[in-house]
């Protein structure tokens, strides 16, 4: 087999081993060699699994019989409350779940900075009233990294739905002392479906089938796509122009109305967190937005725009109270490990984790102190039975997921393989290594990029885990299947090829690693708790939480003692993307070529 056929199977890994000794005319033994010689993850696979079912049970009895997930659940969302990444008490957070690893008989519990992220802050207390025309309480909360007002403050009232610019030439001048209702009024529509459900039997196997287009949605390049662009950005201009028009005039406050949940759960309740910002990144000290702001229910909302709009004069008292603790606060994530014992595998490394921090509102239960503490929970049953792994399993609790995935991006990007920065990226495009990059350069990968087996992820809610997401690793699947089969009596049912995004497994899959997420029954996750004030210890659900930790520490078992690595997918060459999109040169029959 020549050299260039050998490289080129390796990068792009596009065949198995009998694809490279179809490569050229070499005799068997030189095949046999080259084979041998092929990374395990871009080899075959073996047909049939060697599946333990004696640990299968094991874990089981062990998470059933003696579960701590609730433990962990309390001490985190109560004991310490929301954990805003920057904040003290994320920092608090951090060294909880570094000791309490410790603690369960983990080893080398660390934590890892993966670089600053911005403005340390907490909010204290933060009320509002209306004083006239009619005394009344109401409810908000500060808006992340909104500054302090300076006590109480009261002013009147001045609703600015921000449609267009127009609104703010006719304000000038106007607006000193005043409290902004800053963004139009919204509908609270009846509701008229369930705001909690679990999976149907038909829905998951819809599952299993090729993933639908969004409706409405063509993605990146489609008409749909470009006008969502161009509106966000021109919101985000009319922003821009109305937070330095008010701070020219000395406003007092602002106050934005909170989202809706999906199927109009959003009644009643606060969502605080990027969509409550009055500017993307608002935590570095570059961005932050000077003015008090913070973020209201929208019935009560809605109240006092529709009178402000019928020239009904209101008075509002509004005591914002934060603290600011730092300008350049860096970010960790936590890890520790079981080490592996087998000398030709132990320093292979299977992963699983979910992100630490949280919004503000509520204390983060469901997003995602679920995912945090099932993770921990899946390593302490196994290391209950005192299980030696081959490989070894390591744990990952992230940070800075809520405000782009940072920590661990970070961490992919330090430990196992970053992207050049593309020599064509548009002005102003996000670095190629962070969240959201529409253009990237090569992977150059690590040694470590070698040795990492898969990493295993939980972020959607308190729900019992369904199945899994391969992220389009058909190879994968296969073994997936195998697994879930003895599981199939705790609900586990479904293996799709889909895609899905939003958080931490993403990093992994980018560079080329196998990085999963797990299905998980919907529960009131997107309509009630997701970022908002109900996420609080009370939503989570025990036996759902128990199932999930055992279905993670069964997938860890199962990968640290298999003979070969997991399948991987092709070796990713976004450089290539623009050429291999470009249009057909001459396509149509008799066009003019254009330079």
């Amino acid at each position: 087999m020549t050299k260039m056929c050998a490289e080129k199977f390796v990068r792009r890994a596009a065949a198995t081993a009998i694809v490279m000794a179809l490569c050229s005319g070499a005799t068997f033994a030189q095949k046999k060699t080259e084979a041998a010689k092929t990374p395990s993850y871009y080899g075959p696979q073996p047909a049939t699994e060697d599946i333990d079912y004696a640990m299968y049970q094991r874990i089981r009895t062990e998470g059933l019989t003696h579960g701590r997930v609730m433990d962990f659940g309390a001490a985190l969302n109560d004991g310490i409350g929301p954990r805003l990444t920057g904040s003290p008490n994320l920092a608090k957070a951090n060294a909880w779940t570094r000791d309490t690893l410790t603690k369960i008989g983990l080893e080398n519990a660390h934590l890892e900075d993966w670089g600053e992220f911005g403005m340390g802050w907490q909010q204290i207390n933060t009320w509002a009233r209306m004083v006239s025309p009619d005394p009344e309480p109401l409810w908000l909360q500060a808006a992340p990294w909104s500054p302090a007002t300076a006590g109480p403050v009261s002013g009147d009232v001045v609703y600015v739905p921000l449609a267009d610019a127009s609104e703010l030439e006719k304000l000038k001048g106007t607006l000193k002392g005043k409290i902004v209702l800053l963004g139009a009024m919204r509908a609270t529509p009846d509701i008229t479906e369930p705001l909690f459900k679990r999976y149907t039997d038909e829905e998951l196997k819809e599952m299993e089938g090729p993933q639908a287009p969004r409706a409405g949605f063509g993605g990146p390049g489609s008409p749909t796509f470009a006008q969502m662009m161009a509106d966000r950005q021109k919101m985000a201009q009319l922003r821009q122009a109305a937070l330095k028009m008010m701070k020219e005039e000395g406003v007092a406050a602002i106050i934005t109305p909170s989202r809706d949940g999906g199927n109009g759960g959003g009644t009643g309740i606060i969502f605080d967190d990027n969509g409550a910002n009055l500017v993307r990144g608002a935590q570095t000290k570059e961005n932050a937005v000077t003015i008090p702001n913070a973020v209201m229910m929208i019935e009560h909302y809605n109240r006092l725009a529709r009178m402000v709009s019928a020239h009904v004069p209101v008075t509002v008292e509004v005591n914002i109270e934060t603290k600011f603790t730092g300008d350049h606060e860096h970010g960790y994530d936590t890890v520790a490990e079981i080490p592996g014992t087998d000398p030709a595998l132990k320093d292979q490394v299977v992963m699983v984790g979910g992100h630490l921090d949280s919004w503000i509102s509520g204390t983060g239960a469901t997003d995602n102190g679920a995912g945090t503490i099932m993770a921990m929970e899946a390593v302490r049953i196994l290391k209950a039975l005192n299980v030696k792994p081959k490989r070894t399993i390591r744990i990952a609790l992230w940070t800075g997921e809520e405000e782009g995935l940072f920590g661990s991006l970070g961490y992919v990007k330090q430990h196992f393989g970053a992207f050049a920065e593309p020599k064509d990226a548009p002005a102003g495009s996000p670095p190629a290594n962070t969240f959201g990059a529409p253009r990237r350069g090569p992977l150059t990968t690590t040694k470590e990029w070698e040795t990492l087996d898969a990493y295993y992820n939980l972020d959607n809610g308190t729900g019992k885990v369904r199945g899994i997401y391969t992220q389009g690793n058909y190879a994968i699947a296969p073994i997936f299947a195998q697994w879930i089969a003895p599981l199939k009596d705790m609900g586990v049912t479904t293996v799709t090829n889909r895609n899905t995004g939003g958080t931490d497994h993403l990093g992994f899959d980018a560079v080329g690693l196998p990085g999963f997420q797990f299905i998980q029954d919907p529960m009131d996750y997107e309509t009630r708790t997701h970022h908002s004030d109900m996420d609080t210890y009370d939503r989570l659900h025990k036996d759902d939480l128990e199932q999930g930790a055992i279905v993670e520490a069964i997938f860890l078992w199962n990968t640290s003692q298999r003979e070969t690595m997991m399948p991987r997918k092709p070796f990713p060459h976004p450089e290539d993307e623009q050429k291999l999109n470009a249009p057909i040169p001459g396509l149509y029959p008799g066009a003019v070529e254009t330079k």
